[in-house]
């Protein structure tokens, strides 16, 4: 091998990224979103009542006995109970009122039986009526699940792309890492209005930013999938049908088939087991009472903590007793052992969940960082390959692969972004009473989408950059505004009644139309579009210089 190792890393490094820099920049967007993705869900259903600060609720053995007195009531003989306590929630995020949940005896060929929520006064006992069903709407979730399922394609072959994509992208970072043998030097250094230089600098300083985020958020989404990534091994040994894969699971995860028997009120006090809760997580600690009895075993009462604080997080500590004695039961062995804990912990890091407002923020930082990594590296390429065309002697014909790569750019890089503020501004404009109203907020999405590529493929490169930041730019600008013409959860009022959550959302559309804006301003001024005849090169540099500029002042590298 002629070429040296670096040099190697360096070619590596350039089309992993490449080829699949998009849907790299999609899966970013849209993953990033997902991070306030109840946030966003709760202001595209603005019928849901304005979140309440926390008063004080009734004392936990009230709360609980009323409960108990309800659930004998409806569902004597049912097949499991639960009281779920107020408390703090992650999932969703909010507060969680005092509510018991049933189910009932399973059908015969059932594994499972119908289930029943109510809601309970906490003072009273009283079941609070039903809320209104807000607006259908896919809200955060319906982004943050577009970042590996990509919609309008079958699930299994979403998944299958964005691993090969994941794939391409971990091999990039690595590779980078190797190419750039200075690359923490490189960190502190920005020349911006160099052309070239500046775009490798922003990409560099960008890229070691967040660094371990991004081979974190990478390697992790892998895991998420691992099972469809690799299934010969599986399907060798138990069966490619899905009678053989359930069983694999169960044997993975070391479950056996358990058979409910009926249930009633628990004999034992409920004082030394509420009194045991309250010393092991301290008070406020309890979110979840759960009364079973499964075959083979003693009926159970099954208390859990809160949620949060623990990157475990969909496997919060418990507490086991005996229903009828009120003894302390040991606790059960994980299923799966340290391999299945270490499995959770890495997908729980994939979407901080545990992490409390501030870790989101963080993460949602890092986020929008990897999304100027990608942007960055995408740019640079376009402007490398227009100096290369044009050293060579090929400046009397554009070349049709750079171009269209810069089509791209310009459509995925400022297109993107302005398509996300049409899916909030068709969530507001959108008939509430629309059938497959959902629907139409994604088919809005990817309209604009669609229409920012055949507009940029129909009008001069620098005048699309310059045109479509602006436009998003108005977009994010005027999403708090149309919210206040179709709704009465204006941000004064979000502000007055402290729903940070609504005042949030509307202050965050502001604050991404202010950074477009600083981009858009600084692309503008260094690409003067007014000025007929602009040489290839001369745009190429010029767009090089404006944007990195626009980005570093705005805040980001």
């Amino acid at each position: 091998m002629k070429e040296g190792l670096r040099q190697c890393a360096a070619w590596l490094h350039t089309w992993s990224g490449l080829v699949v820099g998009w849907v790299l920049f999609f899966v970013f967007v849209t993953g990033t979103a997902g991070y306030f993705q109840h946030e966003i869900t709760r202001w595209m259903q603005p019928e849901q009542p304005m979140a309440q600060p926390v008063g004080q609720t009734a004392p936990v053995a009230t709360m609980l006995a009323a409960a108990l007195e309800r659930l004998e009531k409806v569902a004597p003989d049912a097949a499991s109970w639960r009281i779920t306590l107020p408390h703090e929630t992650l999932i969703p995020r909010g507060w969680q009122e005092l509510a018991i949940r049933w189910e009932q005896m399973p059908e015969a060929g059932h594994d499972f039986g119908a289930t029943t929520i109510e809601r309970l006064n906490p003072h009273t006992g009283a079941v609070l009526p039903a809320q209104a069903e807000p607006r259908a709407t896919s809200g955060g979730t319906g982004l943050y699940r577009m970042h590996y399922e990509l919609h309008y394609m079958p699930y299994e072959w979403a998944i299958r792309i964005v691993g090969a994509c994941t794939m391409l992208m971990l091999i990039a970072i690595v590779s980078g890492v190797i190419t750039h043998k200075k690359i923490f030097k490189d960190f502190f250094t920005f020349r911006p209005g160099k052309g070239q230089r500046s775009w490798l600098d922003a990409h560099n300083a960008i890229s070691v930013m967040a660094l371990p985020f991004f081979l974190m958020i990478t390697y992790s989404g892998l895991i998420f999938f691992m099972y469809s990534y690799m299934p010969a091994g599986r399907d060798v040994i138990y069966g490619s049908g899905p009678v053989e894969r359930k069983a694999f699971f169960q044997e993975l995860q070391e479950q056996t088939e358990h058979h409910h028997l009926p249930i009633n009120r628990p004999a034992a006090s409920w004082g030394p087991v509420l009194a045991a809760a309250s010393t092991t997580w301290g008070e406020g600690g309890l979110a979840t009472i759960t009364i079973e009895h499964l075959k083979g075993k003693p009926p159970e009462i099954i208390l859990a903590k809160a949620q949060g604080g623990s990157v475990d997080f969909w496997n919060p500590p418990t507490l086991r007793f005996h229903a009828e004695t009120g003894k302390a039961l040991p606790d059960e062995p994980r299923p799966g052992g340290s391999a299945a804990l270490t499995q959770s912990v890495t997908l729980d890091l994939h979407e901080g969940l545990f992490a409390g407002i501030w870790g989101r923020w963080l993460y949602f930082i890092a986020g929008l960082l990897g999304c100027a990594m990608i942007a960055t590296g995408l740019v640079l390429w376009t402007v490398k390959r227009r100096k290369h065309h044009l050293s060579s002697g090929q400046a009397s014909a554009e070349h049709f692969g750079v171009r269209l790569v810069e089509n791209l750019n310009v459509a995925t890089i400022a297109g993107l972004p302005l398509a996300v503020a049409g899916y909030f501004w068709a969530n507001r404009l959108l008939p509430v009473e629309l059938f497959d109203r959902a629907a139409w907020e994604f088919h809005t999405l990817f309209a604009v989408w669609l229409g920012s590529l055949f507009y940029a493929l129909a009008r001069p490169l620098t005048r699309a950059w310059i045109e479509l930041l602006w436009v998003g730019c108005l977009a994010y600008a005027l999403v708090p505004l149309i919210n206040a013409l179709t709704t009465d959860r204006h941000l004064g009022r979000s502000l007055s009644a402290g729903d940070w959550e609504f005042a949030g959302f509307d202050l965050t559309m502001l604050a991404l139309s202010a950074l477009i804006a600083v981009i858009a301003l600084k692309v503008q001024r260094r690409l003067k579009p007014e000025q007929p005849g602009i040489p290839v090169v001369q745009e190429a540099e010029a767009l090089a210089k404006g944007i990195v500029k626009g980005i570093g002042r705005g805040g980001v590298a």
